[in-house]
């Protein structure tokens, strides 16, 4: 048996008692290496099988298979593991999984919130769909969490309504009670076809989706996207000229980092409404794990769609600098493949008509180029339809992202960054990890070069 199993914010004292007890019962624990780490302590006669960050695909499938031997097998999430945890990878997994008859949500959250999980799931799936919400949300008492017992005539109208969003088993979880069940069966109707078949969970494939993609209608083109970076400040009108100036030019699209090497800038996606709004241009923001969980980053891309934003490159994001880690906290809730994971629902879910396009970044220069061309195919799994090199500045670069391009097919914006002097380029070669500033480079440049040469030293590496 597999059990999936949110085990808290990692102390002992905070998980809930049925949680603990499945970890005692387990024979295997499986779950992220920091994870598995902090369990060691509370159960130590366990074995167990950890995997590193981006991992969560082979974790899972160990999982799995180790259960079909019979063996008890508990895959751990932090918080809650039919949100942002492993129970959606797993439920995937298993769907070529002949030995799965069933799969389910319980704990965590309401029947009202739980209705969105089974449809999701329904969509997906033929096997038995099981629904065990909480009889709500609890509230702190002395120190107990405390559940409503009030409620059970709404609890079971939204058992009713979780059968016709296509359950096939039925139940709760904590806050009920046998009197929550009894209410349940007076009123529920279990004739309805096995498996939610003729079920009102069907969408209606008729409507077309619109393409607001920034390369549509370009294939074949020759396309120019141009980043620029808001202001540390409040002020943006060096900025917003810049942008009007590069629309008289005939560039494409406009990109904005989000707050690049850490250090705080102006928010990516409302710097990009803000000259989307004045000058009309496609805008693209950036978007990095590094600062916001998944509750964040969906509010944000809602937000950003709402004011016409719609296309996103999305990255993991450069860490926090030590000098700031005393007093700033990096989340990491998910690398980039993660997020685009929660992209890709959000266009079978929110966006069907109209969906979010999002791309990752190519980082030509890391050592082992096989390891990046896993990357890319894993994001294009994940839903990015193009993707953005690191500045190249040599023929070995040009080599390598062709090299990815024919071993992936992906559509590729190579990036191109001018140094404009000699200190400019010598930071970049130093300083800046996976940019491959070579000495050849360097040599274009003096240290008493005049800023027009500087400038046109760059435009001629440029071209």
């Amino acid at each position: 048996m597999l059990k999936i199993v949110g085990f808290g914010s990692g102390a002992k004292d905070n998980m809930t008692l049925e949680a603990s007890a499945a970890i005692a019962g387990a024979d295997l624990i499986v779950g992220y290496t920091t994870y598995v780490d902090i369990l060691k302590q509370y159960f130590p006669d366990k074995e167990y099988y950890s995997t590193n960050m981006m991992q969560e695909k082979e974790r899972c499938q160990y999982a799995i298979d180790t259960a079909k031997e019979g063996k008890e097998v508990v895959l751990v999430c932090s918080g809650d593991s039919g949100i942002y945890g492993m129970a959606s990878l797993v439920y995937e997994l298993a769907e070529d999984n002949l030995d799965i008859d069933a799969l389910g949500f319980n704990c965590g959250i309401g029947p009202g919130h739980m209705e969105q999980f089974i449809l999701k799931e329904r969509r997906h799936t033929d096997k038995y769909l099981s629904a065990l919400p909480n009889a709500g949300y609890p509230q702190a008492v002395s120190g107990r969490m405390i559940f409503s017992d009030k409620n059970m005539d709404y609890y079971s109208d939204k058992m009713c309504e979780l059968l016709n969003a296509g359950a096939d088993i039925i139940g709760g979880c904590c806050g009920t009670t046998p009197d929550y069940i009894d209410r349940i069966a007076s009123k529920a109707d279990f004739t309805h076809n096995r498996q939610g078949e003729g079920c009102d969970w069907e969408t209606d494939n008729s409507v077309q989706a619109v393409n607001t993609a920034f390369y549509h209608n370009k294939e074949g083109k020759k396309l120019i996207a141009v980043e620029l970076a808001p202001p540390f400040d409040s002020n943006a009108d060096k900025l917003l000229d810049a942008a009007h100036y590069l629309k008289s030019k005939g560039v494409d699209v406009l990109t904005f980092p989000d707050s690049p090497s850490g250090r705080t800038r102006a928010d990516s996606i409302l710097m990009a409404e803000k000259v989307s709004r004045q000058t009309g241009m496609c805008v693209m923001p950036h978007l990095c794990c590094r600062d916001k969980n998944a509750i964040a980053i969906r509010s944000q891309i809602l937000g950003a769609d709402i004011n016409g934003i719609n296309n996103f490159l999305v990255i993991t994001g450069d860490p926090i600098p030590s000098v700031m880690r005393s007093s700033v906290k990096s989340v990491f809730n998910f690398d980039s493949v993660g997020f685009m994971n929660i992209l890709d629902d959000m266009n079978s879910e929110q966006f069907a008509d109209q969906p979010v396009t999002y791309g990752g970044a190519i980082n030509q220069g890391r050592k082992r180029l096989d390891i990046e061309i896993g990357r890319v195919k894993k994001k294009m799994e994940a839903g990015a339809t193009f993707f953005m090199t690191q500045p190249a500045f040599c023929d070995e670069d040009i080599e390598r992202i062709a090299t990815i391009k024919k071993e992936t097919g992906a559509r590729i914006l190579c990036g191109i960054m001018p140094l404009v002097s000699f200190k400019n380029a010598s930071f970049m070669k130093n300083e800046m990890t996976g940019i491959n500033v070579t000495d050849e480079v360097l040599l274009r440049y003096r240290p008493d070069m005049t800023k027009e040469e500087g400038e046109q030293a760059g435009i001629d590496l440029g071209l």
